[in-house]
Order: structure tokens, then sequence, then C-alpha cells
């Protein structure tokens, strides 16, 4: 079931999903809304219990499916689920206004798109090409979804999710009800995010080792394999960059972007293999 919620909701996602309603930034919102105006507004206010206002709504829907126990009904919501939290429409139409401006020699306007990108996911690096903008975006909205799944289905993609929301730009009407719902202290938001990407940022980077130039990727991988304070996103992209090589004039390129897409769908599809073989040898449920 696990493998076939991921197959049908990756084949949806790029055929059929063309709505806001399928993204998790929406229920995210509704959610911290919900918070302002009810009891909960405490615990999401308190350091600690930001924590478990965190992990609330994964908990309840994993409680609710282990209480009906129906295998179908599992399937629908883990694919639904899955759908939302890999759910990244917002980014794929400024991607395809980066192509289009790229295809008519508009160097401005694919800059600023690209800087639309990065502000709204809220990337940490400024120097990052923009191919190495899109390894991350593609690592937190498919790759760091699909280990939570696997780990701990339902639970690990919403919570995932809302925390991934928590550290994106919001628009200038919501930063309030952020504020007062948090309490003005997002460190717990700063700190599970941190740690929710640690573990999953290396095996994606071993994924790249893989499917890349091995030697290179490897080396830059081991250097940070122990290392647990350095940026998750400098280690998937240093990681990336390392497993796929361009030359100088290529960076910032249609060439950069084509090619670190293309590697991370080698690394998805590697890893979807991967997970295949896990579950017809029985060690995938």
């Amino acid at each position: 079931m696990t493998l076939i919620s991921m197959l049908l909701a990756l084949i949806i996602e790029r055929l059929a999903v063309r709505s806001n309603k399928w993204q998790a930034s929406g229920y995210c919102r509704a959610y911290v809304r919900f918070t302002a105006g009810s009891a909960l507004s405490k615990l999401s206010a308190h350091s600690l219990g930001q924590y478990l206002w965190l992990a609330l709504p994964g908990a309840l829907v994993m409680l609710v499916l282990c209480l009906v126990d129906s295998h179908l009904l599992s399937l629908v919501v883990n694919t639904l689920l899955l759908l939302v939290a890999i759910g990244c429409w917002h980014y794929r139409q400024l991607y395809k206004q980066y192509l289009n401006a790229m295809d008519r020699g508009d160097e401005e306007a694919a800059f600023i798109t690209m800087q639309q990108i990065r502000t709204d996911m809220g990337s940490t690096r400024e120097q990052s090409s923009y191919g190495q903008l899109l390894i991350w975006l593609n690592f937190r909205y498919y790759a760091a979804v699909v280990f939570w799944f696997l780990l701990l289905g339902a639970f690990g993609v919403i919570t995932y999710a809302l925390v991934r929301h928590l550290q994106e730009a919001v628009a200038e009407e919501d930063a309030a009800n952020y504020a007062a719902c948090l309490g003005g202290d997002n460190k717990a938001v700063h700190y599970v995010a941190h740690w929710a990407n640690w573990f999953p940022a290396r095996l994606f980077g071993l994924g790249f080792a893989l499917v890349g130039h091995f030697s290179r990727a490897s080396t830059a991988l081991l250097g940070y394999f122990l290392d647990f304070t350095a940026s998750n996103e400098q280690v998937v992209v240093d990681v990336a960059t390392a497993a796929e090589p361009l030359p100088a004039e290529s960076i910032n390129t249609l060439d950069d972007t084509s090619y670190m897409v293309q590697l991370a769908k080698r690394n998805m599809l590697f890893f979807l293999a991967f997970t295949a073989i896990l579950t017809l040898t029985g060690w995938l449920g």
C-alpha cells in the first residue's frame, strides 16, 4: 500500500493537480487561524508546547486511521495527503515563467523569477545558482516528504508539510497571525526542521553519488556525514553540485537548471526503485 500510494500521488500530481486546493499552504494557514481562535493558542505560544502543537494534526489523523483500521481508507487518505504535501503548483508556475523568459532571451525576467522562488521558499543561500535552488526545492517537496512517509506514514507527511510551510515566506496579512500563534518565537520550528532534514539530506546525497559522479559526490558527502550543525540546504546543494559538475560558463543558464532537474529526477527514480525492492522482499509494508 505504501508504494502504491507513493506512485499514485506522484503520477496524479504530475498530470492532474492544477489548483491551490492541492497545496499544503492553504491547510497550514487554516490550522494557524484555528489555533489563534482556540485554546490551542496557549500551547503553540509555549516554548515546549510548540512541539506538541506541530505534531497534533498528524497524530490525530494517524489515530483515526488506526481506529478505523481499513486498508482502502488508508490508501485513499495517504494518497491524498501525499498529493497535498508534494503539491507545488505555485513553484511550477514560476519555473515555467523562468523557462519562457530564458527561451526569449530575457535574462532579467529569468533572474526576477528565480529570486521570487528563492524568497518564497525561504532559501538561506543567497549565492545558490538557479539549478542549486531547484535541487533544494525538489528535496523539500519530494524527497523529504517521501522519506517521512516511508518512515512515519501520514503523521510524518503532515508534520513535515506543516514545519516546511512555517519556514517559508508568508504574506504580510498572515505574518501577524503566525507571530501571534507562535508567541513571536519559532525556535521549535527551526529546530524540528533542521533535524527533519538532517538524515534525509545525507541519504539523498548518497543517491546523488550513485546516480551522478560518484567519487566527487561521495567525497563531498563524507565531509558532512557527521556534521550536525551544517545547513541541510548546503549539504544537498554541495553534494548535488559535485555529482553533476558543470563548467563555470553554464551557471545560471538553461543547462544549469536542466542538468540539476534531471539529476533530481534520477535520484527520485532510484529511491522509488529501491522502495519497490524493499516492498517486494517484505522489508517494507
